[in-house]
């Protein structure tokens, strides 16, 4: 006995239609009569669009079905399309590979976008806008670092970092706050949350009202000794 595995079998073009469409379609090649594989085909692209139905949400599916079939028949059965015959290359063009990204951040847990803002905040004449947007950057820093590391930072180290990504050419006052954002970040509490909640309240309104329930019949059964 011969076993017929599917590795052994030739591979699928597309595989979402399965082994029996790509045989059918390799059977339709093989007609000789021009009439009768023009109605094997029609027959084959009304069972393409039954299996695949996703294809029925794409703007004129039927076109897209004609140019699964002669993909799947690597360009080969010759029938008579309502659409333009596509091109081998047209079809099997290959996805350009995009480039990755290649830029050397200084320090990661602040990204490029940190760099960005402070070369931008480098080329500002006015001194007292580029010395609020410099304390802006450094608040901002603050909360980046602080996401990144769940430990306090202390403000010495958002200002060397500061002026190590910026040349020195910028520095904070030490009168700056920079930790607006990172407070205002911050979660409220889970007390508050709990006080607020109005589940809270009803079911604390009914263990109260059970509680008094409970202790009203043990005051009625001492009575009764």
């Amino acid at each position: 006995m011969t076993y017929n595995y599917n590795s052994q079998r030739p591979k699928l073009i597309l595989r979402e239609y399965g082994r029996n469409i790509q045989t059918l379609i390799d059977d339709a090649i093989k007609i000789q009569d021009d009439a009768e594989r023009q109605k094997v085909v029609l027959d084959i692209i009304d069972l393409m669009g039954s299996i695949n139905p996703s294809l029925r949400n794409v703007d004129d599916f039927r076109h897209k079905l004609w140019d699964h079939l002669f993909m799947m028949s690597d360009f080969k059965l010759k029938a008579d399309s309502p659409y333009p015959i596509p091109e081998r290359e047209t079809l099997q063009r290959k996805n350009k590979r995009l480039p990755y990204p290649k830029s050397n951040i200084k320090f990661r847990h602040y990204g490029k976008f940190v760099e960005a803002l402070i070369t931008k905040a480098k080329n500002i004449e006015d001194q007292e806008k580029k010395q609020a947007f410099t304390d802006i950057i450094g608040n901002y820093m603050k909360l980046v670092y602080q996401n990144w590391n769940s430990e306090n930072v202390s403000d010495d180290i958002i200002t060397t970092d500061i002026k190590f990504l910026s040349g020195g050419e910028l520095s904070l006052d030490e009168d700056s706050n920079i930790d607006s954002l990172s407070k205002s970040s911050r979660r409220p509490q889970q007390h508050n949350q709990n006080r607020n909640n109005p589940n809270n309240k009803n079911r604390n309104f009914r263990q109260n009202q059970s509680n008094s329930r409970y202790g009203q019949n043990n005051r009625n059964f001492k009575k009764r000794g």
